[in-house]
């Protein structure tokens, strides 16, 4: 879980180097050996997996700045090694060991999905039933007209406009007590998107599964976990709260740069989307009863049935499978062509993996004190050094895209749970490129229709809608970022007709944006009003919508804080001037002026404005009236109202890449 982009652990195992020792001679013929009995076995020896963990931990952690790691192998219903890397405290020169507790963050969700399909399984729960049926009265707004259903919570498929609204942490929800009952009525998204219609990382969803759980058994989710999942599992070092027993042996939270920071709780107090802490011994079991078909020391924990369903990806964009019901799919090309299925989590400081391969009843876990990827780098590892590719992949053989069938694929999105993150994609000789601030340009080749590859090998899926007229509504990106992001991306309606806003306007192009973003629309009707003014309130609401943070967790008080700085005798309802407007940009995009485009302000600007003015004009950010002599002089106008269509152009040109040419 994450306070404003929910971050997402993911992971990647280990190298290993040492069958060898038993023999000097031809040494060749026995790495090719050993090589080749390692990827039929796996890990299946306790020193061979400590030789090739503990250099590949020391190394990783000290380049990723991290202080302790736990990690632990199962197979075939064995703990195999159970140790841990570095220290739960260096300043206190605390080791990790396999009984340190950390926060396992969104691997909870698992758990969830675990409890929920336990109540399918009794009956409790229809899979396929409007779920408001189990949140005891409990209302979901729905846009859609399509009831969302508990397995569209547990595959990432509710459709929610914004699936992080729901995500509070903070050091201040320590020792609180904060019921879902009291949290839900105040903090419900809305849903936007038809359920099962596209993949969004969503925390929402699972905390209204794990609030289903508390409906239907009439106890509360933390007592359902311990008494359902943990006690029958032996793991006694497991749970939904920080207990103060369990905190005694909690590691200490780090931030990448090594510094101590201060650990968070959350709220609601049980998150069923990521609350839970536990131990490397205790995820020991948790996975072993994953891997011998829902049973642990001889008692049925979940039935096989629910656990295929968990196990098997159950929505995929195109070829690319991305979610099961609880799992995900990161990184697919670290799989080396196994079945694999995996979750990672992340608590403010605490980051964790699990990787299971059900089909060779081997998992490992992971958890270590800081935020960083260093569990990517471990799976990849893992995985080519125990289940390496047997077969050299193919090079895909890539299609000419002509201009006109390029058209369906053009367009402006907006990704579905970062909003803040667009990206514009164009034609050019034969290819799409794919242009954001997160990616920056990437060409795009096409391997077959409705499937792309990038420059370095990274796919990307587009989906027709359903209305069988070919027209294309989101794509899926398989790249770090894109799985950082964790959402398929929508395209954007842009042929937006105002009735005030001719063709010929030099502002259309920027007033289409802002309003396929739903960051600035019609004054009334159909009439953008372009040359009416704003108030300063409503220019900072466009601006924060534009900068694309979630209000949430006094998130938009910070904001409104931010840009306001350094301006004086700001007043809500009173008319923004242009100077004002372009200090508030300044206030939080920081932009420094560009040393290579030296530019002179001419007209009279109060002297908190001037900065930001001339920075903003130095990077391009300026609307279609102000113009840039040769010189690098200008006249910005400073003191006269903002216009609305100049807000459009300002607000277009500052916050991202969507107002690139788009062919159509």
């Amino acid at each position: 879980m994450k306070k404003v982009i929910q971050k997402m652990s993911l992971v990647v195992f280990l190298l290993s180097t040492t069958l060898i020792s038993a023999c000097t001679q031809s040494l060749g013929a026995v790495e090719s050996t050993q090589t080749a009995s390692i990827a039929t076995q796996g890990p299946v020896d306790a020193k061979e997996i400590e030789a090739f963990a503990d250099p590949l931990f020391a190394k990783k952690m000290k380049e990723f700045n991290v202080a302790g790691s736990s990690f632990v192998v199962v197979r075939d219903g064995k703990v195999i090694v159970n140790k841990g890397y570095g220290f739960a405290d260096k300043e206190k020169k605390t080791p990790v060991d396999k009984d340190t507790v950390f926060q396992i963050g969104s691997v909870s969700k698992t758990f969830t999905a675990l409890a929920a399909m336990q109540q399918v399984d009794a009956g409790k729960i229809d899979l396929h039933a409007n779920i408001e049926e189990y949140l005891g009265g409990l209302k979901i707004p729905n846009k859609t007209g399509k009831p969302v259903t508990m397995y569209d919570l547990l595959a990432y498929t509710p459709g929610f406009e914004f699936p992080d609204e729901t995500t509070f942490t903070g050091p201040q929800y320590i020792g609180q007590d904060i019921s879902m009952d009291e949290f839900f009525p105040k903090h419900m998204p809305v849903i936007v998107r038809p359920p099962g219609e596209v993949y969004t990382y969503d925390n929402t969803g699972f905390l209204l599964a794990g609030y289903a759980v508390e409906k239907t058994s009439g106890i509360p989710f933390y007592q359902y976990m311990d008494e359902k999942v943990f006690k029958p599992l032996g793991m006694s070092s497991t749970s939904v709260r920080l207990k103060p027993e369990l905190m005694k042996r909690m590691a200490t939270n780090y931030f990448n740069t090594g510094e101590q920071r201060p650990l968070e709780g959350t709220n609601p107090t049980d998150g069923p989307q990521g609350s839970i802490i536990s131990t490397a011994d205790d995820m020991a079991k948790y996975m072993i009863m994953h891997l011998q078909n829902g049973k642990f020391d001889g008692k049925e924990i979940v039935s096989q049935k629910s656990l295929d369903l968990m196990h098997t990806h159950q929505y995929s964009a195109g070829d690319i499978p991305i979610t099961t019901l609880g799992f995900e799919n990161y990184f697919p090309e670290y799989a080396n062509g196994q079945k694999v299925v995996l979750k990672g989590g992340n608590m403010p400081g605490h980051s964790s993996l699990m990787v299971l391969i059900p089909e060779h009843k081997t998992g490992f876990f992971m958890s270590y004190n800081n935020d960083s990827m260093v569990s990517a780098d471990i799976y990849k590892e893992f995985m080519d050094h125990y289940f390496p590719e047997t077969e050299k992949k193919a090079e895909p053989v890539f299609m000419t895209l002509s201009e006109a069938d390029a058209q369906k694929y053009v367009g402006l999105y907006q990704n579905t749970r970062a909003y803040w993150t667009r990206t514009s994609i164009t034609y050019e000789n034969g290819s799409l490129v794919l242009e954001s601030e997160a990616t920056g340009k990437q060409k795009l080749r096409m391997i077959k229709p409705l499937l792309f590859e990038d420059e370095t090998g990274e796919k990307v899926a587009f989906k027709e809608d359903k209305n069988g007229n070919g027209n294309i509504n989101y794509y899926y990106y398989t790249t770090a970022i894109g799985v950082n992001i964790a959402g398929e991306s929508q395209r954007m309606e842009m042929e937006k007709t105002y009735s005030d806003v001719p063709n010929t306007s030099s502002y259309k192009t920027h007033i289409n944006n802002l309003s396929a973003l739903s960051i600035m629309g019609a004054k009334s009707g159909s009439k953008f009003d372009p040359t009416g003014t704003m108030t300063q309130g409503e220019f900072a609401d466009a601006l924060i919508k534009a900068e694309g943070h979630y209000v949430m967790a006094g998130m938009e008080d910070l904001l409104r804080q931010q840009l306001a700085a350094g301006i004086p005798n700001l007043n809500p309802s009173a008319p923004i001037t242009r100077q004002v407007a372009a200090a508030m940009i300044q206030n939080l995009k920081q932009l420094e002026p560009v040393a290579t485009s030296k530019v002179t302000l001419q007209d009279t600007a109060d002297a908190w404005a001037k900065d930001a003015i001339t920075a903003l004009v130095s990077q391009g950010i300026v609307d279609p009236d102000t113009k840039v002599n040769a010189d690098g002089s200008f006249t910005f106008r400073a003191k006269d109202l903002l216009k609305r269509q100049e807000a459009s152009a300002l607000l277009d040109l500052a916050f991202g890449y969507y107002s690139l040419p788009i062919k159509r």
